[in-house]
């Protein structure tokens, strides 16, 4: 039981969990989730931590076939740039390894942009809070718990 799951638990809300076999060795995590999930690259989110201007470490939630726009993450947090955060700084601010990094149950509540494709899914795949394992929940769910803001966070 991941701090994701109890989050999702304490949270109430409805939920089902997916695990596979996690492949060290994968070029794309994400897209190893997708294709092992057997679901569209576009309903599996990654969890990505920026640091807004040079300050507040925030969350970037996109599909795992597409890439963050942090301009348009800044934009959307109210901020004027921001950076992907380090490796150590994610796993210490969230309290979860690179690619298990989920969105729910973090060590410290980040602020949560969830890229406005998340709408047009019935439910959402994203990390339980270790690689192999995903929670699928719907969008609205995964606002709610996070506190999450939709907004437009792909590159074109």
């Amino acid at each position: 039981m991941t701090p994701g799951i109890k989050a999702a638990d304490r949270a109430g809300i409805e939920y089902s969990l997916h695990d596979y076999k996690h492949d060290p060795d994968a070029e794309s995590w994400g897209l190893e989730a997708a294709e092992k999930l057997g679901v569209d690259p576009g309903q599996v989110f990654k969890t990505l931590v920026a640091i807004l201007d040079g300050k507040e470490l925030i969350v970037g939630m996109v599909p795992v076939n597409a890439m963050l726009n942090l301009k348009q993450l800044a934009r959307a947090a109210g901020g004027k740039k921001a950076a992907m955060a380090d490796r150590q700084t994610v796993e210490r601010s969230t309290g979860y390894v690179l690619g298990g990094v989920s969105a729910l149950g973090q060590k410290k509540r980040l602020r949560t942009f969830i890229d406005a494709s998340a709408e047009k899914f019935e439910t959402l795949f994203i990390s339980a809070g270790r690689r192999g394992l995903d929670i699928e929940l719907a969008p609205a769910a995964l606002t709610a718990v996070t506190g999450g803001t939709l907004a437009p966070l792909k590159q074109d």
